[in-house]
């Protein structure tokens, strides 16, 4: 794994802009604007390492679906946050039902710098982000830059073959509809449901497009409505299940929930039991079930324990998101419990190349690997100011 600086492309921002990022540049509290694609370098792996890593990412995925299950078997789901027995009880019937349910990707998160076993840092199998760029313009700057060489990346291919096959496990007769959040000022939500939905139209699924904010409830029905009165029989959401289970609608959200078999009237993707992979408490119960495992990194629930004297820890919240609340305590510092439930995990500062702090997010199509895409920071935590680079296999 190597760090590699190349000159940009000329024209790139319209080229990568042509190609559905629609927002390759980042606006800094200063207000101004900075490369978001960054293609001024570039990252080299060996066909070894890529392989080493694929491995890595499916036996991560085993694990985690095997810590969703023990939570689910031993009722921990207090342990997640989740109080309310009725988002609790669909979260189990969605995961005993989860061969019914629809469930298309997710993304890790490994802490790697190409010398020693990745670190997982956390997964994000609900919403993730990132996809766009991970899949399509990183794939064509390669065949511009580097013709005839490889790349980690199946992910156009892998979600049209999910979505063909998973087309069985929809409501017939109506579309699929595909919801962003209309809040989301930088258009990341809708560029990502725009992608997701075309991958969905190339295998041949009928489709519909609607905001989050659009959906209406119907009393006279009792379903879930889009703005032309249609019943909303399934929808692809990219807006988390902690917030669908808690606004205004959340009693609606579970009274028609259809969590396999035809028994409710709208089917959610990604289902609920998705919530179980996305909550950093996950990191914690895989260290109790896995422990000293060597792509995994000490984590705990109660307090940092003897990561305060060792080598440090880091506080996340439970649900947080983009770096959001994240706090980092390095070795000796008096240990700090947060009244916010959190996962303390121990600190493995990310590799940095050139002065660069480096994240790998290594995507799951189904159950397979399928893809990486790479986030650059200047400091500690990957935040909205992330940059993402292209890579390559040499």
């Amino acid at each position: 794994m190597e760090r590699r600086t190349i000159a940009p492309r000329p024209g790139w921002q319209q080229t990568v802009e042509e190609q559905g990022l629609v927002y390759p540049l980042t606006r800094y509290p200063d207000d101004s604007l900075r490369p978001y694609w960054d293609e001024s370098a570039y990252y080299a792996f060996s066909l070894p390492e890529v392989e080493a890593l694929e491995e890595v990412v499916e036996e991560l995925h085993g694990m985690c679906l095997a810590a969703a299950g023990h939570i689910v078997e031993r009722g921990r789901f207090a342990d997640l946050g989740i109080d309310d027995p009725r988002v609790a009880a669909a979260v189990a019937e969605a995961w005993h039902r989860r061969a019914e349910l629809p469930s298309v990707y997710g993304r890790f998160d490994l802490c790697y710098d190409g010398t020693g076993p990745a670190k997982l840092l956390e997964y994000n199998a609900d919403t993730p982000t990132s996809l766009v760029e991970a899949a399509s313009p990183q794939w064509f700057w390669m065949e511009d830059r580097f013709p005839g060489a490889d790349q980690w990346n199946s992910l156009h291919e892998r979600l049209v073959a999910a979505w063909k096959k998973q087309d069985a496990l929809l409501p017939p007769g109506s579309p699929l509809y595909f919801a962003h959040s209309a809040a989301d000022e930088l258009g990341e939500d809708l560029m990502t449901v725009a992608y997701l939905k075309e991958t969905a139209e190339q295998a041949g699924l009928d489709t519909d497009w609607i905001s989050m904010e659009e959906i209406g409830w119907d009393p006279l029905s009792g379903r879930f409505v889009d703005n032309r009165l249609g019943f909303i029989r399934s929808c692809f959401k990219l807006y988390p299940w902690e917030w669908l289970t808690s606004d205004e609608f959340a009693d609606h959200v579970l009274d028609t929930l259809d969590n396999g078999g035809g028994t409710g009237t709208t089917l959610w993707i990604e289902p609920a039991w998705k919530m179980l992979l996305s909550n950093k408490a996950l990191l914690a119960i895989l260290w109790e079930l896995y422990p000293d495992h060597p792509n995994l990194l000490p984590a705990y629930l109660d307090g940092p324990r003897e990561l305060a004297r060792t080598n440090g820890y880091v506080a996340k919240p439970l649900l947080g998101r983009e770096g959001a609340g994240v706090t980092i305590h390095e070795p000796g510092a008096a240990p700090v419990v947060r009244e916010e439930a959190c996962c303390y995990q121990e600190l493995a500062p990310l590799p940095s190349f050139d002065g660069n702090r480096v994240v790998l997010g290594a995507w799951v199509v189904e159950d397979e690997s399928a893809g990486l895409g790479i986030r650059e920071s200047s400091g500690p935590i990957t935040d909205e100011y992330a940059r993402f680079l292209p890579h390559v296999i040499l």
